[in-house]
């Protein structure tokens, strides 16, 4: 079984339950689980000021785990992403170490990627996922074969607007592409940044929660008119949820945005990844090259020795 670390790089712990059930679930599984001794400080809307949250993600970084996993998301590691500790952060990924998360997590991904090159998982966090009243029975599997280092690839099943193309069909839509992205207004944030990738012919994964279509249609015009979409393979869209329409919006849902980006970028849209702020969530590596298809209704993302 493996050592996790739990830590609070982002916004503090309001869900004491949902953090008990998570640890109480590691530890059923048979993992030996540490919690960094800030995982529950609360500063403002954080966990911890910016020195307490940078401290904790080094001492995640020295803690010699199989797995660096945090609490929660929200916001917080933007403000820190040009301090990370990237030197210890090199060296635990050297011992074999991964590290996960989502969402707010995205800055970490895009700091470590442009400052070591390396690689870590999409993933999921400690209380909104294993510390549901029933966790997904997915989202673990996908957990658990990434602690044992069998993560190969993933599927889902298309509905007929999620295809890139009007007729549905058969068809490679990426090869070899450098897996990227995440939350998309974290994303967008670190543009300009030193911390935005530099990844051109990669494949661009996108989720996003509690943003309006509109809202989500302006994000990706940033990305669009800075020539990102159009320098990748693929665009893969997750689960965009928890926005409301309101009547004045006549219409206008995320589907419209999708159907007027293709008509904006030379890249392939698909849409429907089990991966954002929803209960199934898939495991995704930031980093490695993957191939995707397309065969009959189902889309396949594969990386490690199925790539």
């Amino acid at each position: 079984m493996a050592h996790i670390y739990v830590y609070s790089p982002s916004g503090a712990v309001v869900d004491k339950a949902g953090f008990r059930r998570g640890l109480a679930w590691l530890k059923q599984q048979g993992h030996a689980v540490e919690v960094d001794p800030n995982a529950l400080t609360v500063h403002q809307r954080f966990a911890g000021d910016d020195e307490t949250r940078l401290a904790a993600i080094e001492r995640a970084a020295l803690s010699g785990a199989d797995l660096c996993l945090p609490t929660r998301g929200g916001y917080g590691i933007t403000r820190l992403v040009h301090r990370l500790p990237l030197k210890a952060i090199e060296r635990s990924l050297a011992r074999g170490c991964q590290w996960m998360g989502f969402s707010d997590f995205t800055a970490w991904h895009c700091g470590v990627w442009q400052g070591l090159g390396q690689g870590s998982w999409a993933g999921l966090h400690l209380i909104a996922d294993l510390g549901a009243e029933a966790p997904d029975d997915i989202t673990t599997s996908c957990f658990d074969d990434v602690l044992n280092r069998a993560s190969e690839g993933t599927g889902w099943r298309l509905k007929r607007f999620d295809h890139p193309h009007d007729t549905p069909q058969n068809q490679q839509l990426a090869k070899g592409g450098v897996l990227w992205g995440g939350n998309l207004a974290v994303l967008t944030s670190l543009q300009g940044s030193p911390h935005f990738p530099r990844i051109k012919r990669g494949v661009l994964f996108l989720e996003d929660v509690g943003e309006h279509p509109y809202r989500v249609e302006r994000l990706m015009l940033q990305l669009l008119h800075s020539g990102v979409l159009d320098a990748q393979q693929l665009i893969v869209m997750g689960q965009f949820n928890g926005y409301q329409l309101v009547p004045f919006d006549r219409g206008f849902n995320l589907k419209r945005v999708v159907q007027w980006l293709r008509t904006q970028t030379r890249t392939p849209i698909v849409c429907g990844l089990p991966f954002g702020h929803v209960p199934t969530k898939v495991c995704l590596p930031f980093g490695q090259k993957v191939d995707v298809m397309v065969q009959g209704n189902e889309a396949l993302m594969l990386w490690g020795s199925m790539h």
